[in-house]
């Protein structure tokens, strides 16, 4: 399969970057207490490496497809997207410039920047448009939405069970 311009702008890749780099730019600022070695300690490590291998996998995989706005699901999944992103800017921002406040402090705040992150995901997944790699395999917006609930489970998780060790 030939690749073209188009493919390259259409790959779903670009769409992981927006979240990727804005936790990246903020994370010296992020308070000691989430930093990835605090954050990890006494975590089990079956749960932080399920977390990861599934973290590799869902801002891997939209590398493999291209999406589009043509349908009235591709159109769902762009707003859906966009609210998600903004969702995980306001949990990640909260956590790193008020975290001290009543959200900040909370079960449902702290892991807000955990399971805030499905929705732009299954809006990414619901953009989905074609696989890149084989023309036999149609894409269903559900290869990339149940590892990435898959992910945003266990990322959860991980931060319910360090904000119970911890505050």
């Amino acid at each position: 399969m030939k690749i073209t311009t188009t493919d390259i702008i259409k790959n779903g890749i670009w769409l992981t970057f927006p979240p990727l780099l804005f936790s990246l730019s903020l994370m010296s600022l992020l308070p000691t207490a989430l930093t990835p070695a605090q954050f990890n300690r006494g975590i089990p490590d079956v749960l932080v490496n399920i977390e990861s291998i599934g973290r590799i996998l869902v801002f891997a995989m939209p590398a493999f497809f291209s999406i589009g706005i043509s349908t009235k699901t591709q159109k769902r999944g762009l707003a859906l997207y966009l609210a998600g992103v903004t969702l995980y800017y306001l949990s990640y921002g909260t956590q790193n410039f008020f975290p001290n406040s009543d959200w900040s402090t909370s079960t449902i705040g702290f892991a807000a920047s955990a399971y805030t992150n499905v929705f732009w995901m299954i809006g990414l997944g619901l953009l989905g448009e074609k696989f890149y790699f084989t023309e036999r395999l149609c894409y269903r917006p559900i290869f990339y939405i149940a590892p990435a609930v898959i992910f945003a489970i266990f990322h959860t998780t991980h931060a319910v069970i360090y904000h119970q060790r911890s505050f």
